[in-house]
């Protein structure tokens, strides 16, 4: 297991510059969807109804689990658009201790307008994610 070479804080920030290089809307979400196709399958007898993420419009299946004191998750959804936005958070948050996990807003959603170009049921979706992955590090950081 590799372990990431940047903080949360620059994965965030790797990802804002990214989305600024992108001259408009469309090539960012044509970016969103690219991720989304480069996104790890899930093995289909691990889609269980006890890891659906409830608050999606899709159907987004999230596993975290701790491995060597880091947050890991496994991840993926019936979407590409979710699909691509599950590989923006395994970018951000995947392999890190739960401590960082909770200790970083995720700032780089506002800062790339993600927030304002969802839909409504698009951002419940990612913001339900997030909490998943909160609640996750909150439960593996005190069994650090």
């Amino acid at each position: 297991m590799s372990l990431p070479e940047t903080s949360i804080k620059d994965a965030q920030q790797e990802l804002i510059d990214t989305f600024a290089f992108l001259p408009d809307w469309q090539e960012k979400y044509q970016y969103i969807i690219e991720l989304g196709q480069q996104l790890a399958p899930m093995d289909e007898a691990a889609k269980t109804d006890d890891i659906l993420v409830r608050g999606c419009q899709s159907r987004v299946w999230m596993r975290p689990r701790l491995e060597a004191g880091r947050l890991r998750f496994d991840a993926n959804s019936d979407a590409i658009i979710v699909s691509g936005l599950i590989a923006m958070l395994k970018m951000v948050y995947d392999n890190r201790p739960p401590r960082e996990v909770l200790e970083t807003p995720p700032d780089f959603i506002a800062e790339i307008g993600l927030s304002r170009h969802l839909s409504q049921s698009r951002a419940n979706g990612l913001m339900s994610m997030l909490q998943r992955l909160r609640e996750a590090a909150v439960q593996y950081g005190t069994a650090v």
